[in-house]
């Protein structure tokens, strides 16, 4: 119910469509059936035109039904995954961060897959239900009472059918609960390959307590609701021959129907013995598809739409003078401890074409006040200020406008999306060899020709992203801990120089003592709290020379 309420949720009326398309193919196969049944009791040549002409019918009726139960399937999928990325990045960052990768990577890789494999099976479900259906319907004609012996033998086998595919149910739902916890022992894998691979013993006991574990609880699970659903379909087919049986041997001493009934409620049986089984076989896939379904939605439900996704109605102006801290706070609990992390009250004025250092110990808060600066994360108390304009849920997307950031876990997009200067080619092959990548990266149509660089390097193409966004202010999360001495001083000495000369506003979190020198102010934090400004050294003759 809750895969076909998913389908009405993207087109009811190319559902309907389908719907009264299925209806004729089914209608068209009990056709077959009664004229076949009157053709057997010697009317060949009455039925003989109108079966030629249902067989003229029934192709285009199957194949128009099944067109458009495809697109509307294929359709509500597409749908489904835009849907889903959609809020994922409508999503508040801090909620993202608590969901985490793991579980919203198994409903796109997952669950999407599964009701992919469901929805394909939809058009076969749909037209054989139908046939079935005729043929009840058909056996109704030939006799109600014989009609109701067998509904009443249906229903006692859809009542016992129904405790062993409940049963599957709960054991797929637990693999699917499961199948969270192993999405994150393969991104522990793929991460730390290469420790794994340096170490024997570490290696050995990741295979046996992580993934030995996790994998063996989904294919236990699975493998449990499988039999069961074997089970179920074992016990469907006895059903089936034993309403046969029942049909052709037990309801004849009662004389419930004439021998020409029998003989059309044995043929109509054997007739639906093929469309019920392949509405019992595809029971897994569907049983499967319910519990992603309800994942998904559970998904849908707990991502928040973050208010500050709207569009502001005018962008803010790129010609700022002051941008203020005014009390701010933000706490959260970190995973798997009961403490709380709560960084603030922050107050920080931030001039334009200032260039400021964040600087503390590891944990002190320094990453969570760049979330918080950048409009990532909002204040839950205190707020943002700029020229005097408190930053809200109706203008935050359009101040996050205003910041080019590289964060520490940067990611690296291979193409430049979003930029589309017709100038970028050229502005990128002059940056690429500023950045001393231009022997290493090319640029052809927006898209770069490698990202697979060092990390130093990596980050000189996110740096170089950065200079082709060209906004007023720019965050640099220890940007420079995976450069070279030299490139070190180039950064610092040169680059951060000359945006700042360029009217830039630059605020750089860094632990490189050496070159405080080079910042107008350096900002210090420790356990959440800004503390106070560091001293900053007098700069030599040196550094001007270089700047």
């Amino acid at each position: 119910m809750k895969l076909l309420a998913f389908i009405a949720g993207y087109s009811r009326r190319i559902l309907v469509l389908a719907v009264l398309a299925g209806v004729l193919c089914g209608a068209c196969n009990t056709a077959l059936l009664v004229l076949i049944n009157q053709a057997l009791q010697g009317e060949r040549g009455a039925v003989m035109w109108g079966f030629a002409a249902v067989c003229l019918l029934l192709p285009f009726a199957r194949y128009y039904s099944e067109i458009l139960l495809t697109r509307l399937g294929q359709g509500a999928l597409f749908d489904l995954r835009v849907k889903i990325c959609r809020k994922i990045l409508g999503a508040p960052l801090r909620q993202l961060e608590e969901i985490g990768p793991p579980r919203m990577l198994t409903v796109l890789t997952d669950d999407v897959p599964v009701i992919t494999m469901a929805l394909q099976q939809i058009p076969i479900i749909c037209i054989n239900l139908v046939i079935v259906v005729g043929g009840l319907l058909y056996m109704g004609w030939l006799s109600p009472l014989m009609l109701a012996s067998v509904l009443a033998l249906i229903v006692v086998g859809v009542a016992v059918y129904q405790l062993p595919v409940s049963r599957a149910t709960r054991h797929f739902r637990r693999a699917r609960e499961a199948t969270d916890e192993l999405m994150k022992t393969f991104r522990a894998l793929t991460r730390g390959v290469k420790e794994l691979k340096l170490h024997a013993r570490r290696r050995e006991a990741f295979l046996a307590t992580s993934l030995d574990e996790e994998a063996g609880a989904v294919h236990a699970s699975n493998l449990r609701g499988m039999v069961a659903l074997t089970a179920a379909n074992g016990w469907g087919q006895a059903v089936v021959f034993t309403i046969i049986g029942v049909t052709l041997f037990v309801l004849p001493l009662f004389q419930v129907a004439s021998a020409e009934a029998l003989i059309g409620y044995s043929l109509i049986l054997l007739y639906l013995m093929t469309p019920m089984q392949v509405l019992i076989g595809a029971l897994p896939a569907l049983s499967r598809a319910g519990v992603a379904v309800q994942k998904v939605e559970a998904l849908g439900a707990i991502l928040a739409v973050d208010a500050g996704e709207a569009e502001a109605p005018a962008p803010l102006p790129d010609r700022w003078k002051r941008l203020e801290l005014a009390g701010v706070t933000h706490a959260y609990r970190s995973e798997g401890k009961d403490d709380t992390f709560t960084l603030g009250p922050i107050h920080l004025g931030v001039r334009r074409g200032e260039l400021i250092f964040i600087v503390g110990g590891n944990g002190s808060g320094k990453t969570t006040l760049a979330k918080l600066i950048t409009g990532l994360y909002a204040p839950e108390s205190g707020e943002i200020r700029l020229d005097g304009e408190a930053i809200t849920d109706g203008n935050r997307q359009a101040y996050r406008q205003l910041f080019s950031v590289v964060f520490f876990d940067f990611h690296l997009f291979e193409r430049l999306i979003g930029l589309d200067s017709p100038e970028l080619g050229h502005r990128a092959r002059d940056y690429l060899s500023r950045l001393q990548l231009d022997h290493k990266v090319s640029v052809d149509g927006g898209v770069l020709s490698t990202t697979s660089l060092s990390q130093g390097q990596r980050k000189r193409l996110a740096l170089l992203t950065a200079y082709l966004e060209d906004r007023p202010i720019l965050l640099f999360d220890e940007w420079a801990a995976d450069q070279d001495p030299v490139f070190k001083d180039v950064f610092y000495r040169q680059i951060l120089q000359e945006l700042r000369a360029s009217g830039k506003t630059i605020i750089v979190i860094s632990h490189d003592d050496k070159y405080f020198g080079v910042a107008d102010r350096v900002l210090k934090m420790d356990c959440g709290q800004l503390v106070g400004e560091a001293p900053v050294p007098a700069r030599s003759h040196e550094t001007y020379a270089s700047a």
